[in-house]
């Protein structure tokens, strides 16, 4: 957990300019008038702990950072943060190990906030054959995975469509958390070699084109979170998994399975 010293109304209003909101609009949507918000901003009121969670949940802060407001104001984190081999995520854990075996024989992938590679199925190998051990290793990041010199960059066809697309990703995550540890990782990743190039138009997704043992393989994927977690570390996983977009990838895909 970070901890920091600046005034809860600085934070909320940091947060409130971040989403473009004046203080009428935050005040109107979360049912409080725009005198007491400003007295909040200012640090002529301090808020409650209940206000706290209110404003924050209204400005959608994520829950990591929610408990850095309830910090700031001088009240307890309201979110806790477990370790995935927790015994109260066991559910979740097993459900998600169903999501990535019942998706054989397609890759796929669960990852933290960082994105960091928390689990995956077998299928995951057909994207990383060849990647540098050094990348592969705990943690393993995604992003520096699929866009390093030394990892699936080489065999992506359309490196530069698909590289704008993971970066955009990147870039929206930043905004919406505001997190330095992101922030790091986009420039880290803009300094990659590859360039990013617009989609073709007329097109429907982005999808990644890889080069697989001689064929080139065409996938789309799709993100899967947990609706209405109150957990941080369930509340940060994402499951993305890739499905063929031509029949000769499914068919491939099946002959190595």
């Amino acid at each position: 957990m970070q901890t920091t010293t600046r005034p809860v109304g600085s934070l909320l209003r940091q947060w409130r300019e971040r989403r473009r909101l004046s203080q009428l609009d935050l005040a109107i949507s979360a049912e409080i008038s725009a005198r007491h918000l400003s007295f909040i901003e200012t640090g002529r009121s301090n808020p409650s702990r209940d206000m706290v969670l209110r404003l924050g949940e209204h400005l959608e802060v994520p829950l990591r950072e929610r408990n850095q407001l309830l910090l700031a104001a001088g009240y307890a984190p309201a979110y806790r943060e477990s370790g995935l081999d927790d015994p109260d995520l066991t559910v979740a854990r097993e459900a998600v190990r169903r999501v990535l075996t019942g998706h054989e024989p397609y890759p796929a992938v669960v990852v933290d906030r960082y994105w960091n590679l928390v689990d995956g199925n077998e299928s995951v190998a057909v994207l990383t054959e060849g990647v540098a051990p050094s990348l592969l290793r705990a943690p393993a990041n995604v992003l520096r995975i699929a866009l390093h010199p030394d990892g699936m960059a080489p065999r992506i066809r359309n490196l530069g469509e698909w590289r704008a697309d993971l970066l955009g990703r990147l870039r929206r995550q930043v905004e919406v958390t505001a997190d330095p540890a992101l922030a790091e990782l986009l420039a880290e990743l803009r300094d990659y070699p590859g360039g990013e190039q617009e989609p073709a138009p007329g097109g429907i997704f982005v999808p990644l084109r890889l080069e697989h043992r001689g064929a080139e393989l065409s996938f789309f994927s799709t993100i899967a979170t947990f609706g209405a977690p109150v957990e941080i570390t369930l509340a940060e996983l994402a499951i993305e998994s890739f499905y063929p977009a031509d029949p000769e990838t499914g068919e491939h895909l099946r002959r190595l399975r």
